[in-house]
């Protein structure tokens, strides 16, 4: 027999159903994520913290007309199952599928993407503010967790929207948890939060009390609002968002279906700025995730019985490389201190954390805040390492210029899930880190092949004495053998390359995780009779110039490949480098991510699909050499649109 879901082709099925039904309903989509996501990998314990806070929005709203905007994004799987996406719902985060975010072109039930934190207030206001000049009458809602609410963005949200007064709802999704425990004051607020749901009960029927005496009712009412502070304060110690020009409402029990189908009810009625708290469990439903939150926050695959990952053997990631690296280092160095923004396990540091917890921060999901911070402990003499993965290091961009870069301080930037990192796509592909760390004044950027020039390059970061960033894939390392002490790991010269192959056609330039690929790009070329340099670029700033133009005017043909967008990549900066010192005769190809949106898959596709391949790589020499030679029009190289052949300028050399 099909059960309920299946019978959903869209949220106006779940508003005749019984209450009855929208129990089982939640049932059965709980047991559709928890079998999707075992196998395709995903975040599955805050999607099943919100099934009942779904269902609950779409029985009272209508979308696609209302407007409702989850933040971030990686909580909308029930969302996605309740508007007309069930059966594609088995190729979440496929190559070609449904995506694990919203996302505006999959679905008009998705207004706005979200794929970073803090972000839906304001996007919720601009939508609320457009409704209004247009004249429409329609709701607008925005869904935040609690530890994207540690995230300033949101704060300058609420604080336009409470001034603006203007028809908004807020869901405040509270599980006390981000990726990992939340921190910080806020959440410290919302736990008394929850510990006083009697102030709003409190408050309404005072309300309503007042309201039934005759002839003097409202005027006490009125009285009531001006005094209500001193009593406010009594029964809850700061009502921050009322303060804020919200209407406070919670917090509430977000699995019970009548109380929160009854309070967004009255959210809707009540109309200005309205925040609705709710209280959630992340991963409710599935034991291993009710136990582990942290762990199953995001997941591969993994065995439905028992929840263990099917990827657990093989080498360490190269996160855990670098935990262990810094942990090292830490040990010989007291000024070494770590920074996190909500992502301490992500990105390694939490045996950093257990062991020198006085050196250890995590500043919650403030990334911009984290890199000031850091800033300032450097400036006293220590030598902070920020860990963050390079989508998120995006939000700190003024931060590292203005507060690290133009002071020429050496925080430590460990910049995690750098390239291509699958199936989280757009919002997630650490493609832009080479383009926007490049461009800042006294950066040493790096890239390592495998996990020992990681650990040496995490040495060399520390103790160049500038500011510095190391880039570094996600996933498992090579599997190299590395030394008990990392911290024996000898740090490199800053800003010189190494060269792996040698010969005389042409000299691939690659980066980071393409350096094995051009190896065996090489190989293949060498069977062919074609002799190409291989150079394990190391430093993208700065480069490794006399390396560089040696092998140019040596070979007259250069192939630079990258893991990153092409505006602002390591190919850019080769052709400066070649323009600057006015070489010429020169010819240049580029392999790269191109100029567009990397969509979401398996990254092996991705890579592929855009010549990133020992193959693709290979493929791309010979069509380099042959253009050269004139034996092939000029074309594009495997990829997308921005990747391409150019020539060098020809400026009468030097």
């Amino acid at each position: 027999m099909d059960g309920i879901l299946d019978r959903v082709r869209g949220p106006d099925d779940i508003k005749a159903l019984t209450l009855t039904e929208l129990q089982q309903l939640a049932a059965e989509i709980r047991g559709r994520i928890i079998q999707t996501v075992a196998r395709t990998g995903g975040h599955l314990a805050p999607n099943l913290g919100v099934v009942e806070l779904a269902l609950a929005l779409h029985r009272v709203f209508s979308s696609p007309e209302d407007k409702l905007v989850w933040d971030v994004g990686h909580q909308t799987y029930a969302h996605k199952l309740i508007t007309g996406r069930a059966e594609a719902f088995g190729s979440l985060r496929q190559y070609g599928g449904l995506s694990g975010f919203p996302r505006r072109g999959e679905s008009p039930h998705d207004p706005f993407e979200t794929g970073h934190a803090s972000t839906s207030i304001s996007a919720a206001l601009g939508l609320a503010r457009a409704r209004d000049l247009a004249g429409s009458k329609h709701a607008v809602v925005a869904v935040i967790g609690d530890g994207a609410m540690t995230g300033g963005l949101a704060f300058e949200g609420l604080n336009n929207a409470g001034h603006m007064r203007t028809d908004l709802i807020v869901v405040l999704n509270d599980n006390s948890m981000s990726i990992s425990r939340n921190v910080g004051a806020l959440p410290s607020y919302l736990s008394r939060l929850r510990s006083y749901p009697a102030y709003s009960r409190l408050k309404a029927d005072l309300e309503r009390t007042l309201r039934r005496i005759p002839l003097v009712g409202e005027r006490l009412r009125r009285l009531a609002e001006r005094v209500k502070a001193s009593v406010k304060y009594l029964v809850v110690p700061g009502m921050l968002f009322e303060e804020l020009g919200f209407t406070y409402m919670g917090p509430i029990d977000g699995h019970h279906l009548p109380s929160l189908i009854s309070v967004l009810q009255a959210a809707r009625k009540r109309g200005g700025p309205v925040l609705v708290h709710v209280i959630t469990r992340k991963g409710k439903g599935y034991a291993p995730a009710e136990a582990n939150p942290d762990r199953f926050h995001g997941t591969g695959p993994f065995d439905l019985a028992t929840g263990r990952a099917k990827d657990a053997d093989g080498p360490p990631s190269y996160s855990e490389v670098f935990g262990r690296a810094l942990v090292d280092l830490a040990r010989s160095d007291p000024r070494v201190v770590a920074i996190t923004a909500a992502m301490a396990d992500g990105t390694g540091l939490s045996q950093f954390a257990r062991l020198f917890p006085d050196r250890f921060f995590d500043v919650g999901i403030a990334e911009g805040h984290a890199v000031t911070f850091a800033a300032g402990l450097a400036a006293e003499g220590l030598r902070p390492v920020v860990a963050v993965y390079s989508t998120f290091l995006q939000r700190a961009y003024d931060n590292i210029l203005h507060d690290v870069c133009l002071q020429d301080l050496p925080v430590v930037f460990a910049v995690d899930r750098a390239g291509v990192v699958g199936e989280d796509g757009p919002t997630h592909q650490g493609t832009f880190d080479l383009g926007y760390l490049r461009s800042m004044p006294h950066m040493v950027l790096m890239a390592p092949a495998d996990e020992v020039e990681l650990a040496a390059m995490l040495r060399t970061a520390l103790e160049c004495g500038h500011p510095a960033a190391v880039r570094y894939p996600r996933g498992h390392a090579r599997g190299l053998e590395l030394p008990e002490d990392l911290s024996s790991v000898p740090a490199l010269d800053v800003g010189r390359g190494q060269v792996l192959a040698q010969g005389k056609d042409l000299a691939i330039l690659a980066v980071g995780t393409m350096v094995h690929p051009a190896v065996e790009a090489a190989r293949s070329l060498a069977g062919a009779g074609v002799g190409a340099a291989v150079v394990n670029v190391r430093f993208i700033k700065p480069l490794d110039e006399g390396l560089i133009l040696g092998l140019a005017r040596a070979t007259g043909c250069l192939l630079t490949v990258e893991e990153n967008a092409a505006p602002g990549g390591f190919g850019g900066a080769v052709l400066e480098l070649l323009a600057q010192r006015a070489v010429d005769g020169v010819r240049v190809g580029r392999l790269d991510l191109g100029d567009g949106v990397v969509s979401h898959g398996p990254a092996r596709i991705l890579l592929e699909e855009r010549g990133l391949s020992a193959r693709g790589i290979a493929d791309a020499a010979r069509l380099l050499l042959a253009s050269r030679r004139g034996d092939a029009p000029r074309q594009r190289l495997p990829g997308e649109e921005g990747a391409g052949l150019w020539d060098a300028p020809a400026a009468g050399g030097e």
